[in-house]
């Protein structure tokens, strides 16, 4: 058996085993990034540990984020909200209150296409003037399965490195500003940063980090929700200090815009460039995405990580993570990769 073929495993189906191991026994686990991504990671993740830290980028400055951004100051509460839909149980109260905060108004006013979860976010800022005893107030209204931070307490400005972001100048390199602008840029993104250029994190991030047994970061827009993870200072020192095992979730498929043509390996290769002293233990991947799998052996072991393979997507074929297979896959990964924390 060769070195590729050792470290890349195929993880077999099979529902997670939350109830069998009791709630003594639950890992610690932080998941990072931001939007759709994150949501269906903590939607996975909330089925295998009730142990569960969120913990959300702050750059967005579109649609109703963006409006309370510009009007307020404020954090954009959008991918905050959305993590807090994702953490609400299945039943009857987890399912209504999810449905309510994600509900947008729609109108011929100044409501039009507000949503619901980001002005309830708003206005207990207003009153407590602090964002985690805030969003902590909110998951506990929706009985929210995890916590949910953001990852600073300063609202930030993505800018990147755009090469061709105007057609007529497909050569030349310029700076695009704007989370919102990034992710729909039809040039080629060479690199990402914030400003400013040294937010503080919020203190409970960094924490949550080194204090847990695993840390996921990804599936999501990588250059707008999961790369500026690791362009906080201080937050990425806890990602290079943590003993926790950290795992890294490719997506299914390549963003439109930013990351047009992207392989999987492609991928590992940019977060290296942003954050070369960043080690992982694994990169889980779907098995359907991934046409070359010893390129992805070859930029996973750059990292010191193995790579597991799993069918994770949807069964109807959308680039979509099914929440149930995703955290089958996470629960074998958290088995097969050893256990670090006091509940081994």
């Amino acid at each position: 058996m060769t070195g590729r073929t050792f470290r890349m495993r195929r993880l077999r189906r099979g529902a997670p085993e939350l109830s069998a191991r009791g709630r003594s026994a639950q890992p610690k686990v932080v998941a990072l990034g931001g939007g759709m991504g994150l949501s269906a990671s903590l939607a996975a993740l909330r089925r295998i540990t009730g142990d569960l830290t969120a913990v959300v980028t702050v750059a967005d400055d579109g649609g109703s984020s963006g409006r309370l951004r510009e009007e307020l100051g404020v954090l954009p509460p959008g991918d905050l909200r959305k993590a807090l839909a994702a953490l609400c149980g299945d039943d009857d109260w987890g399912q209504t209150w999810a449905r309510v905060i994600q509900h947008r108004f729609q109108s011929q006013g100044d409501l039009h296409e507000h949503a619901v979860g980001n002005l309830l976010i708003v206005a207990l800022w207003e009153q407590l003037g602090d964002h985690v005893q805030a969003l902590d107030l909110v998951g506990k209204l929706l009985g929210a399965h995890g916590r949910v931070l953001p990852m600073s307490a300063v609202p930030l400005e993505l800018q990147a490195l755009v090469r061709g972001h105007d057609p007529e100048r497909p050569d030349e390199v310029e700076t695009v500003r704007g989370q919102a602008t990034v992710a729909l840029t039809r040039g080629e993104v060479q690199s990402v940063h914030l400003v400013p250029n040294d937010p503080p994190a919020v203190p409970e991030a960094v924490a949550a980090v080194l204090d847990a047994d695993w840390v996921v970061l990804g599936p999501g827009s990588w250059f707008s929700s999961v790369i500026p993870h690791l362009l906080v200072p201080e937050l990425l020192d806890a990602l290079v200090e943590t003993k926790a095992r950290r795992v890294l979730s490719l997506n299914l498929a390549p963003q439109p815009g930013e990351t047009s043509g992207f392989s999987p390996q492609r991928h590992l290769e940019v977060l290296g460039r942003h954050a070369p002293k960043l080690a992982l233990d694994v990169v889980l991947a779907d098995e359907a995405a991934v046409p070359d799998r010893e390129s992805l052996v070859d930029a996973a072991i750059r990292f010191g990580a193995a790579v597991e393979l799993a069918s994770v997507a949807a069964p109807d074929g959308s680039p979509i993570h099914d929440p149930e297979l995703l955290a089958a896959a996470y629960d074998r990964i958290f088995r097969m990769h050893g256990r670090i924390g006091p509940w081994r």
